[in-house]
């Protein structure tokens, strides 16, 4: 299942025939449709995409695209060898963003292997998995040993992608104690001593800050994709 597409085919085609006919400037069809201050980026994107694939490329996906390894060196190569711009290269291999062409030109300067794509998006809404611990340590190692792909290791394993990411978390904090199962054993709050007290509101305060942290730095993320579409 793809994403919710923010714009019809119908508003996409007209844009593009209306922009190439010179009818309107990219900044009125932009302004028309509240696109924003990328908005005229994005219609010229279109209709590269139309020109170079036809109106097809306008369709909304119903799926998340698949990009193999040998796809996304192909789509390098052209970028290094032939020059392409970002928009071209968008154009020419029918890539709806050229987000994901900077993500991989950055592994190729960084001299990291690309990795075949295939979307897994039941790993998200999956439901949890009772697992023993012995089966949490098989999982952890394998996430760990195949460059923490916990996308990859939850549709391997059926289980949730949040149950391995926070395997891995609890295992590289605690080690191997932090894969028990502990749930039913939390102490009442009357049963604990003043050290315990402190020791769980200490961990409260760190896991409100680390959420703290993580959305920070997802804000952080969107700022900059827009800043680079």
């Amino acid at each position: 299942m793809g994403r919710k597409a923010k714009y019809t085919f119908e508003q996409k085609l007209k844009a593009v025939q209306d922009y190439l006919s010179r009818k309107k400037s990219a900044s009125d069809i932009a302004f028309e449709l509240d696109m924003g201050k990328h908005g005229r980026g994005r219609i010229r994107q279109w209709a590269s995409l139309y020109k170079a694939n036809g109106p097809e490329a306008l369709k909304p996906k119903e799926r998340n695209s698949s990009y193999s390894k040998e796809f996304k060196e192909q789509v390098v190569q052209d970028y290094v060898q032939n020059g392409l711009s970002l928009h071209d290269l968008a154009a020419k291999y029918n890539i709806p963003s050229k987000t994901v062409i900077v993500q991989w030109i950055k592994r190729y300067n960084n001299h990291i292997e690309q990795r075949n794509y295939h979307p897994h998006l039941e790993v998200y809404m999956a439901e949890r998995k009772k697992t023993t611990k012995e089966e949490r340590m098989e999982i952890v190692q394998y996430c760990i040993n195949h460059g923490r792909n916990y996308k990859e290791t939850a549709a391997k394993y059926g289980c949730s992608y949040s149950q391995v990411y926070s395997w891995v978390r609890k295992y590289e904090s605690q080690g191997t104690d932090g894969l028990n199962d502990n749930r039913g054993h939390r102490k009442a709050e009357e049963d604990l001593t003043d050290n315990e007290k402190l020791e769980r509101e200490i961990k409260r305060l760190k896991e409100e800050l680390r959420r703290k942290e993580i959305e920070v730095k997802f804000l952080k993320k969107l700022s900059e994709l827009g800043r680079r579409r």
